[in-house]
């Protein structure tokens, strides 16, 4: 999927909930329901607006009725639509300790020696908590770092780099049994 800079991927839509158009949307947000906070949300189909009308909490997911959907049948065809907003459109965080993760893309990855290891290209999470990954700019390598305070222990967004601090693999230090 390619999206335009500076926009925010703030959920996804998924499957439709009951016969009245609504959609189960997994949210990004901090508080899942601050997802309808930020008006119109621009998504992955060209053309495509939407607007959220009312929402709920369920379970894990966010119920939204979408403005314009009143049936399953068009809830159903919006599954799998991502939701945006611009980055502009988002509050500045209040302390400079705060920091949206899209915030630390391209940010320059050092050492606590000062040696550059690369640059940021990607926060993810695949439900275990949150990964950065780091490109190596010299072989194009990509590495996953658990996204802690402390494997990342110094963010300066202003002076555009973070620290890393290369976590020891558990077998490395440990002597072979003989």
């Amino acid at each position: 999927m390619t999206t335009k800079p500076n926009q925010i991927l703030l959920g996804q839509i998924g499957a439709a909930h009951g016969i009245k158009g609504a959609v189960r949307i997994a949210a990004h947000t901090q508080d899942p329901l601050a997802i309808a906070d930020y008006g119109p949300l621009t998504t992955d189909r060209p053309g495509l607006t939407i607007t959220i009308s009312k929402l709920r909490l369920h379970k894990n997911v966010v119920v939204a009725h979408i403005k314009g959907v009143d049936d399953r049948n068009a809830a159903e065809t919006l599954n799998g639509v991502s939701l945006f907003v611009d980055r502009a459109r988002l509050p500045d965080p209040e302390d400079e300790d705060d920091f949206y993760h899209t915030d630390l893309i391209g940010l320059e990855a050092r050492i606590a020696s000062g040696v550059v290891i690369g640059s940021v290209v990607a926060i993810l999470n695949y439900g275990a908590g949150d990964l950065i990954e780091i490109r190596d700019t010299n072989s194009g390598d990509t590495f996953l770092y658990p996204f802690t305070k402390a494997v990342v222990p110094t963010i300066r967004l202003a002076d555009g780099y973070l620290v890393i601090e290369v976590p020891l693999d558990a077998e490395e230090g440990e002597e072979e049994p003989d």
